[in-house]
């Protein structure tokens, strides 16, 4: 086996050896309330209004289009369904794993990645100080709450976007926009856009935290963890995405029109 597939199944397995790490750290006391408030504050300030700002822009396309495309099938009523669908089901999520990995998990991974060359990781495993339980998770906890309180954010923007662009630019009906809202939606969509924004939290956290804390050589070495546990996550993202979509059509009945 050629050593390029050999350290990318070490790492892999590194990685998921952290998280298990991680889960069993979960209920350890004591447990970090006030690392866990300032580093929630900290990712929230640093991606809430990327956030709000990328949302408009999503739903307005995914209006525009689904617009476009309803009204050349002559179905023009189900343009509101078709929008909530996608915005809460898919969109909300990945925006908000995109701006939680891309904005906070750099920033988590670039300060472990500091605290480990200045060897202040070793240094408090030296006085039996676990940086699991110390570090990293208040930061996966703070990461979760984010991306689920961010995703909601999303959800809203998102919807009144896509509602202004149909409604003013296309020329839909408001009230047929609105009404449509249940016909094809229910309140399982959210609830599995709310899951995927938890697991895409926690994903993001955890690698930023591995690259950080196995991050080394300098100053450069922090950086080109920061940059890959980005590319890393963005990557695990997707094919999580796929997976737990395929497995909500499974698992949960859909409405038909």
């Amino acid at each position: 086996m050629s050593a390029p597939v050999t350290g990318a199944l070490r790492q892999s397995g590194n990685l998921f050896a952290l998280a298990l790490d991680v889960l069993r750290a979960l209920p350890r006391r004591p447990f970090q309330g006030k690392e866990f408030i300032q580093q929630s504050w900290f990712i929230a300030s640093v991606t809430i209004l990327p956030t709000a700002l990328v949302s408009i822009p999503f739903g307005a396309v995914i209006a525009l289009q689904l617009g476009s495309l309803t009204r050349q099938l002559g179905a023009q009523s189900y343009t509101g369904a078709a929008s909530v669908l996608a915005i809460i089901r898919e969109a909300s999520p990945i925006v908000t794993a995109l701006l939680i990995a891309g904005a906070g998990g750099s920033a988590i991974c670039a300060d472990l990645g500091s605290r480990k060359i200045r060897e202040e990781i070793d240094a408090m495993e030296v006085l039996g100080i676990s940086p699991i339980q110390r570090l990293v998770v208040p930061r996966v906890l703070a990461s979760m709450l984010v991306a689920l309180l961010l995703n909601g954010l999303v959800s809203v923007v998102g919807v009144i976007g896509g509602y202004f662009f149909n409604v003013v630019l296309q020329g839909g009906t408001p009230g047929a926009y609105l009404a449509s809202f249940t016909a094809l939606a229910q309140v399982a969509d959210l609830g599995s856009g709310e899951i995927k924004a938890l697991i895409f939290g926690a994903i993001a956290a955890i690698v930023a935290s591995y690259k950080g804390l196995t991050a080394g050589g300098g100053p450069k070495g922090v950086g080109d963890a920061v940059n890959q546990s980005v590319v890393i996550t963005f990557m695990l993202l997707f094919v999580v995405n796929f997976v737990l979509t395929a497995v909500y059509f499974q698992v949960v009945p859909q409405k038909l029109g």
